[in-house]
């Protein structure tokens, strides 16, 4: 595996650099394009479309965001251009329109979110839209069953373990994923420190980042266990 200095180089904005849903809503095409102007890395949310696609967003329910009622896994890829984000002018994009338009500015990296029975070929999907892109570019989820399927679907890509909880049984957990080649860590800052985070940094020396910070005491805390943040709501740069 390359090296992975540029993923904990830059401030990653979550879900882009959105404003809280006021104008400029998370996930969206003018959300990416406003921290890539910006200089900040980017971190996202796909789900697999109803005709096999990645889709840029979070819930598994269209409600939220794009105040209708139905599931993002019933979405054509010709819907999502038709669903307005928050009543903007924004689409729900795929994530090869995102990555077409953020060039390569600056790092992305992409959440998969996972529906046991509704995400078959998503792995798939995603690593097919990063063949070939010319930017640096990770892939991590929650969801087990999917990073189960990372080196065999998508080979080469960078590879992480998205998690949060303190309890022996989540610490257990995450440390059995540990077996699949997993190449960084993004943790709840609200969850640090803990000794499955300790282990992964002194003794695997792999990267940590945390989710979401949210404030300049958030970074405090984040900056003194882990090597990254993934921030909304303000600007890390003036703290």
């Amino acid at each position: 595996m390359a090296s992975l200095d540029w993923l904990t180089k830059t401030p990653i904005a979550h879900r882009g650099l959105h404003d809280l849903n006021k104008s400029r809503w998370e996930n969206t095409l003018s959300a990416f394009d406003a921290a890539a102007s910006a200089g900040f890395a980017i971190e996202c949310d796909v789900h697999l479309s109803a005709d096999g696609k990645a889709l840029v967003f979070h819930d598994g329910t269209l409600d939220r965001l794009a105040g209708k009622p139905g599931n993002i896994h019933d979405v054509s890829v010709a819907d999502a251009a038709a669903l307005r984000v928050g009543g903007t002018k924004d689409h729900v994009p795929t994530l090869a329109e995102a990555l077409r338009l953020i060039a390569g500015r600056v790092p992305i990296v992409i959440e998969l979110k996972g529906i046991p029975g509704r995400d078959d070929g998503l792995v798939k999907a995603v690593a097919g839209d990063l063949a070939g892109y010319d930017g640096d570019a990770a892939i991590m989820s929650f969801d087990h069953h999917l990073i189960r399927l990372f080196g065999r679907d998508a080979p080469g890509i960078p590879a992480g373990l998205t998690a949060e909880g303190l309890g022996d049984s989540d610490l257990e957990a995450h440390f059995s994923m540990l077996a699949h080649d997993i190449d960084f860590v993004s943790y709840n800052v609200h969850h640090l420190e803990n000794r499955f985070v300790g282990f992964v940094k002194g003794r695997l020396g792999l990267p940590v980042i945390s989710w979401t910070v949210r404030s300049p005491a958030d970074k405090a805390t984040s900056d003194a266990h882990v090597d990254q943040i993934t921030f909304e709501g303000f600007d890390p740069r003036t703290v």
